[in-house]
């Protein structure tokens, strides 16, 4: 049985996150602090409507969709204002894992095939109220459709044999007993709406009442075991702990057994404090909480490198991080190429929001797109010429003039190293 998902749902509108399609109440995060929360949380992927008016309000739409899909480490589902292939292209180029066709709408039926053979079938997904729409289409969607959506509760028991795509089914609440029902049923693939918006902190419990309940589910499950470790002397063994994406070292802590099993059951990092003899789930006071992405044991077994999501700052200082008490200054050359890209890319960055009189940065952000696409055309061509030369190094100099007004591009039209990054991972 393929494991189940739980998949929380952001409804998009004017830029805010509402309570669902209907409820146009504001809830209390702004929709990428909301994705990110739904992230850290446990959730295995997240749908998201576009509940958007209008070109301009709908381009606006993409542009939060955009920055919850760099937000986020799992996959996202965009739905909401399909109407053609250039949509779903939009969609997916946002960065969503998936676009959501709504079978309400019959020109969403008539790209299905077109979209699906552009894309890949494992790339859309198509919203359903009924049963009805399936039987339908069901020759068209078990050919070219990766997942359903059933966003009519009503409708459950007559879709589940519909057809063999999985459905994720949308539920606004749900009792455990009916969640186990639910999820036990071979056609369904997870379930989303407010019964996972509402239970979101409490997303990995349900998963071990799930998994405890035999219904398979996404869970860390830990190589080694507590007492594989080497502890010191009051039975407990330091974490160092670390940004997941920067990889800063954020602050230093110890675990013992009981603290070790409630991170990997909660998600949460949480430690034992030495001077207060008491176990501690960090942020648990301040909000800033750690949410732990791995766990990995040195070669001796005797320290533990956590790598987190960092909530807020780590300190108890207000600081990042802990380590920030210089003592001996450090004097090398940085040599981690991202890192001197962002410090480029920062001061491009800088130049167009503070500029500087004379500074050939602002010559070109004043010139326009033009000008700088001219350049960027113009380098391209010098690094053919060069590489056409014995001389390596002056390939090397023309990849770095080609490479600082690339950066120029990326920063007047809202395009970071992150993004840049992502997508090249995806490939």
């Amino acid at each position: 049985m393929q494991q189940k998902k739980f998949v929380p749902c952001i409804y998009l509108y004017q830029g805010k996150a509402v309570k669902d399609l209907k409820d146009k109440t504001i809830v209390n995060m702004n929709p990428v602090e909301l994705a990110k929360y739904y992230s850290d949380n446990g959730a295995d992927s997240l749908l998201v409507f576009d509940l958007s008016r209008g070109d301009t309000e709908h381009e606006e739409a993409l542009d939060v969709i955009k920055a919850i899909c760099t937000s986020v480490e799992i996959p996202v589902i965009g739905a909401g204002n399909v109407h053609r292939m250039e949509d779903v292209k939009k969609l997916l180029y946002a960065g969503c894992r998936q676009a959501a066709l709504n079978y309400s709408k019959p020109e969403n039926v008539e790209i299905t095939e077109e979209v699906s053979l552009k894309f890949g079938k494992d790339k859309i997904v198509v919203c359903y109220n009924g049963a009805d729409a399936i039987y339908r289409h069901k020759e068209l969607i078990e050919s070219y459709v990766g997942e359903l959506i059933l966003v009519n509760t009503a409708a459950i028991k007559e879709s589940y044999f519909a057809c063999s795509v999985p459905t994720i089914i949308s539920l606004p609440e749900v009792s455990l007993d009916k969640l186990f029902e639910i999820l036990g049923h071979a056609s369904v693939s997870g379930i989303t709406g407010n019964a996972v918006n509402d239970n979101a902190k409490e997303l990995t419990a349900m998963k071990n009442m799930c998994k405890s309940n035999g219904i398979p589910v996404h869970m860390t499950e830990p190589a080694l075991s507590f007492s594989d470790f080497k502890l010191n002397s009051d039975g407990m063994i330091p974490v160092v702990v670390q940004d997941h994406k920067t990889d800063q070292v954020l602050m230093v802590a110890y675990m013992n057994e009981e603290a070790f099993q409630n991170t990997l059951r909660t998600g949460r990092m949480t430690y034992y404090s030495r001077s207060r003899k008491e176990l501690w789930i960090k942020g648990e006071t301040s909000g800033h909480y750690q949410y732990m992405k791995s766990l990995t044991a040195d070669c001796d077994k005797d320290t533990l490198l956590a790598k987190v999501s960092q909530v807020g700052g780590a300190c108890h200082t207000g600081s990042y991080s802990c380590f920030f008490n210089e003592v001996v200054p450090g004097e090398y050359d940085v040599s981690n190429p991202l890192k001197v890209f962002e410090d480029v890319f920062s001061v491009i960055k800088d130049r167009k929001v503070n500029p500087k009189e004379g500074s050939y940065t602002n010559y070109l952000f004043d010139k326009g797109v033009d000008k700088i696409l001219k350049k960027l055309g113009e380098e391209a061509t010098e690094i053919v010429i060069a590489a056409k030369n014995p001389n390596a190094n002056e390939i090397k100099y023309e990849i770095c003039d080609f490479l600082y007004h690339m950066m120029v591009l990326m920063v007047e039209k809202g395009v970071t190293w992150e993004e840049i990054t992502e997508e090249l991972a995806k490939r």
